[in-house]
């Protein structure tokens, strides 16, 4: 049996390529979750156990390599987040997804440690991790009537600020419980032309968290 990577040109080497960016990024987030985006590049080449230059060769800087890092695990959290509700409102399953990351500490320790260092030190690290698939996701609701569209751009980031104080308070300063920042996160909803009853509603549903042990 021919294996595939040999059989195209160049296959092996980008088989090899993708594999040490992959060990990159687990390593990079290893570092954020222990020192956050603030660690030097001499940290995070300690970590994973290669020289600066190493990195170099596939990350153009340290912060590229953290956004990409960032952003995997955010990716592999969102279908995780997404799978534990049964809901076919695409409203509340994004505003499920926001009540699950104020208690991700419950259910994906290493996350959490990675988003409070994010927020932290270099917030626009957790800003740009899933900006442009939260607001396609929101322009498509949007267009289909489901929250207001109108001067979309400047509701998009208002939201986003809101919701990146929310997390602030939830993960960096404690001083808000989930509880409490679900029923901010009921009274942001006005921004996309969400009544307060219809807020009510939806943070009052039952998130059914599955714990990780």
């Amino acid at each position: 049996m021919v294996n595939k990577s040999e059989a195209v040109p160049g296959g092996r080497q980008a088989a090899y390529t993708a594999r040490n960016r992959a060990a990159l990024i687990l390593a990079g987030q290893e570092v954020l979750a222990e020192i956050g985006p603030s660690a030097t590049i001499e940290q995070l080449a300690a970590q994973a156990e290669v020289s600066p230059t190493t990195i170099y060769k596939y990350f153009e800087n340290k912060d590229r390599l953290f956004v990409e890092a960032l952003g995997d695990i955010w990716h592999e959290w969102v279908p995780w987040a997404f799978a534990q509700t049964s809901t076919t409102d695409q409203l509340e399953a994004v505003v499920t997804l926001c009540r699950r990351l104020f208690r991700v500490k419950q259910t994906h320790p290493q996350f959490a440690e990675i988003l409070h260092n994010t927020i932290k030190q270099m917030p626009e690290f957790f800003i740009q991790a899933d900006e442009e698939t939260a607001k396609g996701v929101l322009a498509r609701m949007a267009s289909a009537g489901q929250i207001a569209g109108d001067d979309f751009e400047n509701r998009f980031k208002l939201w986003s600020s809101m919701f990146l104080g929310l997390m602030a308070h939830v993960h960096v300063t404690e001083d808000l419980s989930a509880e409490e920042a679900d029923d901010a996160i009921g009274i942001a909803l006005s921004v996309w032309g969400i009544t307060p009853a219809k807020a009510k509603k939806i943070i009052s549903r039952d998130l059914g968290l599955t714990l990780i042990k």
